[in-house]
């Protein structure tokens, strides 16, 4: 099927009518996050099966000024203090996150040296590293064309890796729930609030003007950093204006799943199969250990175990914040660990690229 033959805006409805019907069906089955599970799903069988599915840039953006603001309203005073005081466990999941994204790496090179054989060296092992970082996805690829690597199998790597955790952790997340019947502090959770009117308008447009500002600096995820420092700014100063009506937030989702959904295009299986069947495996076997490591630093915080493991998840700070936003796991305390490790791995992965690159020719 030609995706040319059809007007983009068409193809746009189409996607975000069948989207919507997806996620009805996902909240009729009661499955964890169905506003972007549903979406993401439908989105991506479609494109694989060669519809012509089609996203746009601003939906998406819009999602993430969305979400943004809405988590950003979860840090009350009493929760700033509270996230403050875990600067320590912060600090061991972005050392986690960086190890485990190293050693990742590493067994991508090893497994893919005969793959790679027709390439230089050093291409093959910048793909393998900057395809194994644990986030920052856009990010990672134009680091890693700008260094020489492969950036369709970055690029790709990351979607397999993302995808895969927005479809396993919630619904791990909502067994553990059920498993562990264990209610998260009272403290993280948002205090009962309704939208509010011109409160609602005041939010939106200090929020577009953080975007805009983080835009206009050139920062990553301007859309969602820049709404989600100011929410969260206004919240910790005791500024509530309104909460983010449900149905505004739902259709958020929903454009984030679809952004989502649409880069898996049916080319998309027939680039490197072997090469995606281990960003696979790998990514599975990096949530195992990142849930593990959860499990520990629960145990040594106190906080629910569901939390930190959404906290140290593998995956984007929207998806998983947005899980745990749906299931009430602890916004607060997840969005500071995603944000914290999104941070390092943009300003470290670069230099630390260099540096191996350096040591390995003085050695």
């Amino acid at each position: 099927m030609n995706p040319s033959v059809y007007p983009p805006w068409l193809r746009t409805l189409a996607t975000l009518a069948a989207a919507w019907a997806a996620a009805l069906a996902c909240v009729a089955l009661g499955t964890p996050i169905p506003w972007m599970l549903g979406p993401l799903l439908m989105t991506a069988l479609a494109s694989v099966l060669g519809a012509p599915t089609r996203s746009e840039a601003w939906l998406r953006d819009g999602g993430q000024w969305v979400i943004g603001a809405a988590l950003g309203l979860y840090f009350t005073p009493q929760v700033g203090a509270l996230v403050a005081s875990l600067w320590w466990a912060i600090g061991l999941a972005v050392l986690w996150a960086l190890g485990v994204g190293l050693v990742f790496g590493l067994w991508l090179k090893r497994r893919h040296v005969a793959d790679f054989g027709p390439m230089p060296k050093a291409t093959w092992h910048a793909t393998s590293y900057f395809a194994s970082a644990i986030g920052g996805a856009s990010e990672m690829t134009l680091l890693a064309e700008r260094h020489g690597a492969r950036p369709d199998l970055v690029a790709s790597a990351h979607s397999v890796r993302m995808v895969l955790v927005v479809l396993v952790v919630p619904f791990a997340m909502q067994w553990a729930q059920s498993y562990w019947g264990l209610q998260v502090d009272t403290r993280l959770l948002q205090a009962p609030q309704a939208p509010q009117w011109p409160g609602l308008l005041g939010l939106a447009l200090a929020t577009a003007a953080g975007a805009g500002l983080m835009l206009w600096m050139g920062r990553t995820n301007p859309w969602f950093m820049g709404a989600l420092l100011v929410s969260m700014g206004l919240t910790l100063s005791g500024v509530q204006w309104s909460a983010i009506p449900t149905s505004v937030s739902n259709a958020a989702q929903l454009f984030i799943g679809v952004s989502l959904g649409v880069r898996f295009q049916r080319s998309f299986v027939h680039t490197a199969p072997r090469w995606l069947t281990s960003v696979a495996l790998g990514s599975l076997a990096m949530m195992g250990l990142s849930a593990v490591f959860g499990l520990w630093l629960a145990w040594a915080t106190g906080l629910h175990p569901a939390t930190l493991i959404l906290g140290t998840a593998p995956g984007g700070i929207a998806e998983m914040a947005i899980t745990a936003k749906v299931l009430q796991l602890g916004v607060p305390v997840v969005t500071a660990f995603q944000v914290c490790r999104l941070v390092a791995v943009l300003i470290l992965v670069g230099p630390l690229f260099q540096w191996s690159n350096a040591h390995k020719k003085t050695a």
